[in-house]
């Protein structure tokens, strides 16, 4: 009898409860969405490098080396000579090693300096590879492979020149040894879209006629010369490794950390990357904040609506007290409505977020790299829209005061 006396009274004020539910429907669409990009994110976030057991560079914080590693941010504090890197490449229980030279860059984008190894051993996304959008891996000196943000940003096209810059953010370039794009890599949402990938020879190459960061004076070599000259490197920023049996990752780490020649460490990715992402987490934290914010403004718009119309309904309140029923009767009325209204906004709200979830899952994976997978509702998700619910019926208890302080002489009186 309450449920059913709830539904004619809700129907008699359809626009209000509709533009309500909506609200909440919105809120919970939001809440919900909000809390599988950051699932989506973070999955993601960890995704950046897989397949890898350890990286490998000189003595620092293992963020740090996170850092300039693999997200091609800051500085490199200090280098790896390349007679330790062969040592600990000639460990047998190194599976495969990749080295990685960084400190150029091109147009505000960093030059990695790589061997083709790369392209077979960095994986992403539990184990995708890296795959070519157009042309081909590198395989003259100066040749150069490119990510899809450089290409997109800078308009690149297979073919095109690019000149080296000396350092991160510098005016001084290497004009006298230009690269030929050979190469544009499919998206990844990685470091690597953002990346201009070219051999550790070369490198070497274009500091030949270099000394203490300043271009030695007189006439650079000529290309043609460097491509005959031994360019071994004297030195790596860091390095890529796979074990040969998982079982080996610590004790690799530790003969590393230990390496007598020189200051080395080693971090496994996976533990660094957690340990970043409960640094930079205090933006998740804030925009689930915000979205429980907008959860509890449509509950008390709801609550507002219903206080509104407690004036239009003194008299329904007043007829009902007359025909018998009591205080609970009233309270319970409009508890019914707003469970009604919440609920009805929740299903809505479920609905709206796998709708926007099929639409953007696509678009935020090509555009950013976040896959959010489409999957059922979690047990943190069906908390939440218990939540909304119990806090829609908290709310209530507000214009359900009111309405049982309404008297019975009241409602029947008329009024001027």
């Amino acid at each position: 009898m309450l449920w059913r006396l709830a539904l004619s009274s809700m129907r008699s004020r359809g626009l209000t409860v509709v533009l309500t539910a909506l609200a909440i429907a919105l809120s919970v669409a939001l809440v919900l969405g909000v809390e599988k990009l950051r699932l989506g994110a973070k999955i993601s976030f960890a995704d950046t490098i897989s397949d890898t057991d350890l990286i490998m560079g000189a003595r620092t914080g293992g963020v740090q080396l996170l850092l300039y590693a693999v997200f091609r941010i800051g500085a490199v504090p200090n280098t790896i000579s390349w007679d330790s890197y062969q040592q600990i490449a000639a460990r047998p229980d190194v599976n495969w090693i990749v080295p990685i030279s960084l400190g150029d860059s091109h147009r505000q984008f960093r030059v990695m300096g790589t061997t083709p190894a790369f392209f077979d051993r960095y994986k992403y996304r539990s184990g995708r590879d890296l795959t070519l959008r157009d042309g081909a891996v590198m395989s003259d000196l100066f040749e150069a492979v490119i990510g899809a943000d450089v290409a997109e940003t800078l308009g690149y096209q297979i073919g095109d020149p690019i000149v080296v810059a000396h350092g991160v953010a510098s005016f001084v370039q290497h004009e006298d040894t230009p690269f030929r794009i050979t190469g544009i890599l499919d998206k990844t949402g990685t470091p690597v879209d953002r990346t201009v990938i070219v051999g550790l020879e070369a490198i070497e190459a274009i500091h030949v006629d270099w000394q203490d960061g300043a271009q030695r004076p007189g006439t650079p070599t000529p290309p043609e010369t460097l491509r005959q000259m031994e360019l071994q490197p004297k030195a790596i920023t860091a390095a890529l490794i796979g074990v040969q049996s998982r079982l080996q990752i610590f004790t690799l780490q530790r003969a590393i950390n230990e390496y007598p020649s020189e200051p080395l460490m080693a971090i496994i990715p996976g533990v660094a990357l957690q340990e970043l992402w409960g640094i930079i987490g205090i933006a998740e934290t804030a925009l689930l904040a915000v979205s429980v914010i907008v959860v509890v403004t449509a509950l008390l718009g709801m609550a507002a609506m219903m206080l509104a119309g407690l004036s239009a309904r003194r008299r329904e309140m007043a007829i009902l007290r007359a025909l018998g029923a009591g205080p609970g009767t009233i309270m319970g009325l409009l508890l019914a409505e707003a469970l009604f209204i919440a609920a009805i906004g929740a299903v809505l709200g479920i609905g709206l977020l796998y709708a926007g979830l099929v639409v953007a899952q696509p678009w935020l994976d090509v555009a950013y790299g976040i896959f959010v997978p489409i999957s059922g509702l979690t047990p943190r998700d069906l908390l939440t829209v218990l939540a909304v619910l119990v806090a829609a019926a908290l709310v209530c208890l507000i214009p359900a005061w009111r309405a049982f302080r309404i008297s019975l002489a009241d409602g029947m009186s008329v009024r001027n």
